[in-house]
């Protein structure tokens, strides 16, 4: 394909790269997508609490997507004006700067085998800077100790990251090394939503900040340079040759961004295979009491920075996966929901899936899942009702978390994410928050928030207000149960969640 451009270009493409496949997808300029290529990447579980994923086989996918989804849409590279990234956020990827090849499997946010190095700063007295300076109470979720963790477990890597032999990264930063030419003048860069997961950025100045590197032993010489979201960062040398990549995001807040949540007080919910719930604060660091997470929602050059609040949910649409794939319930994840439909409710029988833990807002990583309230009632409809319901309930005590922190009402939320598409669960979302729940026309929040960032960095898009004229409704679902049954089941929820607890003990 030639990047020779013939006329103005006409559309953006965003690489949406997630926790297990690599996307393109091509926009047009009213955020409507008309092209789609995607490649699965594997998934490694070597050892318990272990995940990882192979860096190098997500490159290669990368370069795979690209010319399929241009293909499809009929285009070539000089058609596009920018392509923007969303990545899987705090995935771990360390690299030879030399040779472009990753020196250990990508640690990815779903592991856990950081737990000692939190447990040694959690007992330190650098705790409570954490807190203090980059928003973030020390967790294995976010990046920097699983870099720790390399640095400590592969021979001679610390010794080389003070040499500057080697590169660290989130995904977004392994791809846009390797998309502007690798180890031919790669440009090694992060940006702030990013960066702001690390563990390693002020979360005021939007910088590194050396006292945090210094608790971890982490070397300046192995980091990206911080970025704005919406900026040309560099042209591909590569994939989509001369096409400048204008802006990355991790991908919630690309998500938030997509949805046009530009606003303080306005929530967002993507269901994939975990669950996150942001809402935009404004300029406002909101300090949690209640287990959510301070992050940057987006950095626009020439603006002030707005921020975001946060709860994770760990396990979502993967609980569909186990229920599929580990329980061979289903044959498809669709059919899950006609399953469920077979029963009016859950039969007594809740599942909590605290696979590697909770997360917010209790973060709690010695918990373990739990199928409670089993009796020879229940059937596989039920099992298939109590999964869904495990994801709408660990939304309400998010949404319970964040009204307390911030002391804003929610009035709705707006979801997007592959789980959207099934309405019992949305239905029952809106149950159990007792508010409307609405899914944009464009359920590729994720994707569509990554083109948005790079059309603004290249003015494909002048500003804010046209995006928000973008969003357009495409389904509601309006809460439906009674109060007392609400409370009921609420309470039956609560009950499931304290037997997950403690049950990760020290071996004896």
């Amino acid at each position: 394909m030639s990047p020779a451009r013939t006329s103005a270009p006409t559309h953006v493409a965003a690489i949406d790269q997630g926790t297990t496949s690599t996307r393109c997808l091509v926009f047009d300029r009213r955020g409507r997508m008309i092209a789609v290529a995607q490649h699965e990447h594997r998934q490694h579980y070597p050892r318990p609490g272990w995940a990882e994923h192979d860096a190098a086989e997500i490159w290669t996918n990368t370069l795979r997507v690209l010319p399929e989804a241009l293909d499809q849409a009929g285009l070539q590279p000089g058609d596009l004006a920018a392509v923007g990234i969303a990545n899987q956020r705090e995935t771990t990827v360390v690299w030879d700067r030399a040779t472009g090849h990753p020196v250990a499997p990508a640690i990815t946010w779903q592991d856990t085998r950081s737990s000692g190095v939190v447990e040694s700063l959690n007992a330190s007295s650098s705790a409570g800077l954490f807190r203090e300076v980059c928003g973030l109470a020390p967790a294995g979720y976010f990046a920097a100790p699983r870099l720790r963790w390399l640095l400590d477990h592969v021979p001679g890597l610390q010794r080389r990251a003070r040499l500057g032999e080697i590169a660290f990264g989130t995904i977004e930063t392994w791809l846009i090394w390797n998309l502007t030419g690798g180890p031919d003048k790669g440009v090694h860069v992060t940006d702030v939503t990013n960066a702001s997961r690390t563990m390693l950025m002020d979360i005021r100045s939007l910088d590194w900040d050396q006292r945090l590197l210094d608790a971890l032993d982490i070397p300046r010489e192995v980091l990206p340079e911080i970025r704005p979201n919406a900026q040309v960062y560099g042209s591909c040398a590569v994939g989509l040759p001369g096409v400048p990549i204008g802006g990355a995001f991790g991908d919630q807040q690309a998500a938030l961004f997509g949805q046009a949540c530009f606003a303080a007080g306005e929530a967002k919910c993507t269901y994939g295979t975990g669950a996150f719930l942001l809402m935009n604060t404004g300029a406002q660091i909101t300090a949690s009491s209640h287990g959510l997470i301070s992050t940057v929602a987006h950095a626009l050059e020439g603006q002030p920075t707005t921020y975001a609040t946060e709860g994770s949910i760990a396990v979502a649409g993967a609980l569909v996966q186990w229920f599929r794939d580990s329980l061979e319930m289903i044959r498809s994840a669709p059919e899950i929901e006609t399953l469920a439909r077979r029963v009016d409710d859950n039969g007594g029988c809740y599942i909590v899936p605290a696979f590697a833990g909770l997360f917010a807002p209790r973060w709690q990583p010695d918990a373990r899942g739990v199928v409670v309230g089993l009796t020879s009632y229940v059937t596989r409809a039920h099992l298939a009702r109590a999964v869904l319901e495990a994801t709408a309930w660990q939304t309400a005590e998010v949404v319970d978390a964040m009204a307390a922190d911030t002391g804003i009402g929610f009035t709705g939320l707006k979801v997007d994410g592959g789980m959207t598409a099934n309405h019992l669960l949305m239905q029952y979302v809106a149950d159990v928050l007792d508010l409307p729940v609405e899914r944009p026309l464009m359920s590729e929040s994720v994707s569509l928030g990554a083109a948005y960032a790079a059309g603004l960095a290249v003015d494909f898009w002048p500003d804010l207000d046209v995006l928000r004229d973008n969003w357009s409704r495409a389904a509601r679902w309006d809460p439906t149960m009674s109060e007392g049954v609400r409370r009921r089941e609420r309470s039956g929820w609560d009950r499931a969640v304290e037997r997950t607890l403690g049950w990760v003990v020290d071996d004896v």
